[in-house]
This record gives C-alpha cells, sequence and structure tokens, in this order.
C-alpha cells in the first residue's frame, strides 16, 4: 500500500531519529531540512512528494507541519495518489524540546527562537484533515519512543 507519513511536532522531538529506527527501510524521507539552499522549499517538497509517489514509493514527510496549512497541501497530494495518510503528532513538552536540542550538534541545534516560533503555531493534528491514521508520539530516554493512538477517533472528527 502506498503510504504518505506526516510528522508533526516541535524541533527536536525525536521526529528523524523515529524515521531512523521506524522507516529509513521502507519509506522515501522528505524534509525541509535537507533544502535548507533551496529558495522555494515547499514547492520542492511537494514535487519530491510527487516524484516518491510517481515512483511508487511510501514517503516520511519529517518537518515540524505544525498548522493545518502546512499540513494541507501534504494531504492533498497523498489523496491525488490515493495514498494512506499516516500522521504522527509529537506530544514533546517545549522544555523538553529545549534541552534536547541544546545538546544537538551546532550544526543541527535550531535557535530557541525557533522553537518558541513554532509552539506558537502548533496546532494538534484532527482527522477531519483527511488523515486515515493518527497517533501520539512521546520521546521516552534513550532514544526510545511510546506510541499510543490519538485520542481522537475518526468519528469524532466529522
Amino acid at each position: 500500500m502506498l503510504e504518505v507519513v506526516v510528522f508533526i511536532g516541535l524541533q527536536a522531538a525525536g521526529k528523524s531519529t523515529f524515521y531512523a529506527q521506524r522507516f529509513s527501510q521502507t519509506h522515501v524521507l522528505v524534509s525541509k531540512d535537507r533544502l535548507r539552499n533551496n529558495r522555494r522549499p515547499e514547492r520542492r517538497q511537494q514535487r519530491l512528494i510527487t516524484e516518491a509517489l510517481e515512483a511508487s514509493r511510501s514517503v516520511v514527510v519529517d518537518n515540524t507541519n505544525p498548522s493545518r496549512l502546512d499540513r494541507a497541501s501534504i494531504i492533498a497530494t497523498a489523496r491525488s495518489f490515493d495514498a494512506h495518510i499516516r500522521g504522527y503528532f509529537f506530544a514533546s513538552p517545549l522544555a523538553e524540546c529545549l534541552v534536547r536540542n541544546a545538546f544537538r550538534p551546532s550544526s543541527t541545534r535550531v535557535p530557541d527562537v525557533g522553537l518558541f516560533s513554532t509552539v506558537k503555531k502548533l496546532a494538534p493534528p484532527s482527522f477531519s484533515e483527511g488523515f486515515d491514521e493518527l497517533w501520539t508520539v512521546q520521546t521516552i530516554p534513550h532514544f526510545q519512543f511510546d506510541i499510543a493512538p490519538y485520542p481522537e477517533t475518526p468519528d469524532e472528527s466529522r
């Protein structure tokens, strides 16, 4: 089954580690972190998602994707390929993300203002956006994750 996985959460919440542990062998990674020098990263991201789906490859979109608007184009592209859409909401508190971010290598560290900006825009996902599945991810010590069904059911969102 063709699938698009959308990560949602603050920087340093564990999204990239989660991808490496769970999806690196089966899904193409699309991340704006890899598009830093691109003048139009949103357009390039959409093109990469489309190219992967055209090649019948499943995709993980590893970005903060904080707002419904940020997620809408990804979901629309996935729907146009009749792909299954799975979302993972990384429910890491800002304080934990700030600490993890501080311990990142300088080349991957995000200025704290970036986390504060993202937390202001962060809207929890909803099935009403078009997700087929939603999961909550808690990052726990030693690069481990606790995954649980998202507290909203598909019927509640409609």
